[in-house]
């Protein structure tokens, strides 16, 4: 077998191998359903409640990538300022570490009285763990542009707006598109957080449901669920990052530098 074809199969055949690990733990142990359900039980509820999850998968979706977009948008304009200019970055920096040290779940209820139950304090709890990824690392691909770079473009009489838009925005990509892929993650814990404490829809309302009617392999059904999202919406952005930085791509490791 080729090696390509070898890297390709190989996050199949570890989750394969994983699921297997888990269904002889459950027989094995015997271990009770409404304990730990075994992965084929799990995957059984995803049949039955295909429309439900379906819906409610949906909902999580839109809900996730309505705050992973906003997040993105004040994440890269944030970083841009933070990483530009050093007044901003010691004014903001440790009132945004501050901010990001705040469990947001702890926020979900004060979403809820300010916002009601809904779509909305999903909406932000998505955003608000999601943005940190995204400025610190559009920050740090301004911060670390090479000063004697700066120094030719002043002396060839360049702006500081050209130096964002034609320098710092291009020499940030790569650390941008890192940050997505961390973000889209994030996001869905916010969302699926928020749907469980103060959801009326979504996945995380499912779960909320099924648990409390202690049918857990639904609930487990609907963590296979979001998970398969998000692997989805990380695969997405991982295929971005390849199409549009792939000249910042370097092997890595001694596998690649050995060709072993």
């Amino acid at each position: 077998m080729s090696r390509p074809v070898l890297e390709k199969l190989a996050p199949w055949l570890a989750t394969l191998v994983l699921l297997l690990l888990w269904q002889l733990a459950v027989m094995v142990f015997h271990i009770e359903s409404f304990v730990l359900p075994t992965p084929l039980e799990a995957i059984y509820q995803i049949y039955v409640n295909r429309y439900a999850l379906m819906v409610h998968g949906l909902a999580t979706l839109g809900t996730t990538l309505a705050g992973f977009a906003i997040a993105v948008v004040f994440g890269l304009l944030l970083g841009i300022l933070v990483g530009s200019f050093r007044l901003a970055y010691v004014s903001l920096y440790p009132i945004l570490i501050g901010f990001n040290s705040v469990p947001k779940a702890a926020l979900v209820p004060i979403l809820v009285i300010w916002f009601g139950v809904g779509t909305i304090p999903a909406v932000l709890a998505a955003f608000l763990l999601s943005f940190f990824p995204v400025l610190v690392n559009v920050a740090t691909g301004f911060a670390t542009i090479e000063p004697e770079l700066l120094d030719v473009l002043r002396v060839l009489g360049a702006t500081r707006r050209d130096m964002i838009v034609k320098i710092g925005i291009p020499r940030s990509l790569p650390y941008f598109f890192a940050s997505l892929k961390i973000a889209i993650t994030l996001s869905f814990v916010g969302s699926v957080i928020a749907e469980i404490i103060a959801g009326n829809n979504g996945i995380g309302n499912v779960m909320l449901i099924a648990s409390s009617n202690f049918n857990v392999p639904l609930v487990f059904a609907a963590l296979l669920v979001v998970g398969i999202m998000g692997v989805s919406m990380y695969a997405l952005f991982a295929f971005l990052e390849t199409r549009f930085t792939s000249w910042s791509v370097r092997g890595q490791g001694l596998d690649y530098a050995t060709g072993g």
